[in-house]
């Protein structure tokens, strides 16, 4: 997880996105203060065709109803599957190397 918070980190300065920074400030908290946010609550507070990333783990509770991309330093395994039935299921990583602007990105929990 550190390599993971000091590309996030170096990514906020070379883009200039301060989303990024937001995000590994969150990953750098205890395990036990980490985010963990349901399928649910994702849907209702991302919009349709929008890329939200949680830093934490995000669990099964809840059925997505809208297309969008989430991305997660763990998922559930249901969680995973319901969110990939709709959308997609990504690793933070992976959305920092598709997206590093950070455009169209709202983080959730």
């Amino acid at each position: 997880m550190q390599g993971l918070i000091a590309e996030l980190k170096k990514a906020s300065i070379e883009h200039n996105v301060k989303i990024w920074k937001a995000v590994a400030l969150e990953l750098e908290r205890p395990t036990r203060m980490q985010r963990n946010v349901n399928v649910f609550e994702i849907d209702r507070h991302a919009n349709d065709g929008e890329i939200a990333p949680v830093p934490g783990k995000v669990l099964s509770m809840g059925t997505p109803s809208k297309k969008m991309t989430v991305a997660a330093w763990k998922f559930s395994a249901e969680a995973e599957r319901k969110i990939n039935e709709n959308g997609q299921a990504i690793t933070i990583q992976d959305l920092l190397k598709k997206n590093p602007e950070g455009k169209n990105v709202r983080i959730i929990g």
